[in-house]
């Protein structure tokens, strides 16, 4: 399948792996895109937007992008690091009083964003109507113990990550992530990427199709971190395609977005913390980002995981084959990417509507990570 858009020859390896995978029905439609030194280069779509294949997946097509929106959260509270109204040090209690609750006063802000705050998930009983209850979610939050000794390992905090970090950006603040997300990055970088998505846009995202059902272990402890957190409460995918979904702020996992979107916010951190002629961060602020927090085996994902402030860092024994080099990055459920190499100034998405198994990286994705090591040798 020939995809549209713009392409550049150094990135062309790229491009054609994203077009056998979708002529290989592998993928059904999706969207790739590469920034350098801050301007896209790479900024490329096609497949289809609907399983029934009667609508093409367009240039302004968008899909929710599931924890790739964990990304866009850590930069909304990059940008008050960088302003000097966050402390990842500081205790998330000195910004949010109620957060002290259930012995959790010496959580810092730099726990919630790596995942090793112990606060991987909502308490049982919970729904995901409770979920979708912005104020309602986070106060419960603010009110349970931790599971582990904050600061000791990651869980990976799946579903709640952007209450947490949005609930400190707005007790700073005083707007929700939502509005201080679209007002202080998508706006000025102009780029269509929304947490949630408002009415107006519903009739250009293209559903996401379920994956596999997640491989748990059948013998899980319903009392073990890894039980807790994906049973608290686990949705099923299609949730992505509710009005409910799309309202809720859920700055962990209902961003929506396409690979040009995503690529335009995220080279503001491959590329010294400027894009476009926008800067948000300087480069003090982004080397907060590979302060190394954790590093060994998830309590959640059940692999291993470096993870720094805001973002999973390369490491030797990374899963997707991110091993070497300046780079950080994640992902979204089913498979979608976003890798920032500052060695190179590269920025790397890559974004889809058909899901399929794992948390992080899929089949094409990485394929297009392994690739671009060669495309940049």
């Amino acid at each position: 399948m020939q995809l549209e858009g713009t392409r550049d020859d150094r990135f062309g390896s790229l491009v054609e792996i994203l077009e056998r995978q979708l002529d290989a029905d592998y993928d059904l439609g999706a969207s790739l895109a590469v920034a350098v030194e801050g301007e896209l280069v790479v900024d490329v779509w096609g497949g289809w937007a609907d399983e029934e294949k009667a609508t093409p997946w367009g240039a302004d097509t968008v899909t929710n992008v599931w924890s790739t929106t964990k990304t866009m959260t850590a930069l909304a509270a990059l940008v008050l690091v960088e302003r000097g109204s966050l402390d990842p040090d500081a205790p998330v209690a000195d910004y949010w009083p109620e957060f002290a609750a259930a012995g959790k006063e010496d959580i810092r802000v730099r726990h919630l964003m790596s995942h090793t705050s112990g606060v991987s998930a909502w308490a049982q009983p919970v729904t995901i109507d409770d979920v979708l209850d912005d104020d309602g979610a986070t106060a419960r939050l603010a009110s349970q113990a931790p599971w582990w000794e904050p600061g000791t390992s990651s869980g990976y905090h799946a579903l709640n990550q952007g209450h947490l970090v949005g609930e400190v950006i707005r007790r700073i603040d005083g707007r929700g992530l939502k509005q201080f997300f679209a007002e202080e990055i998508a706006g000025p970088l102009d780029a269509d990427f929304t947490i949630g998505s408002p009415p107006e846009n519903h009739g250009r995202i293209s559903n996401v199709v379920p994956p596999p059902p997640l491989p748990l272990p059948p013998d899980l402890d319903p009392e073990g971190v890894m039980a807790k957190t994906f049973l608290g409460p686990l949705p099923d995918a299609t949730i992505a395609h509710s009005d409910g979904w799309r309202a809720a702020t859920i700055g962990a996992a209902n961003g929506h977005g396409n690979a040009r979107s995503v690529a335009k916010i995220q080279s503001v951190v491959s590329n010294g913390g400027t894009a476009q002629g926008v800067q948000l961060l300087s480069p003090g602020t982004i080397d907060r980002i590979f302060e190394v927090q954790s590093d060994g085996v998830d309590q959640v994902l059940m692999f291993p995981a470096r993870f720094g402030i805001g973002y999973a860092l390369s490491a030797p024994d990374n899963p997707i084959g991110i091993t070497s080099g300046r780079k950080c990055y994640w992902g979204g459920w089913g498979g979608s990417i976003v890798v920032n190499d500052l060695d190179n100034r590269v920025t790397l998405t890559y974004m889809m509507n058909r899901m399929q198994a794992g948390l992080v990286g899929n089949e094409t994705s990485i394929a297009l990570i392994a690739e671009l090591e060669n495309a940049l040798s």
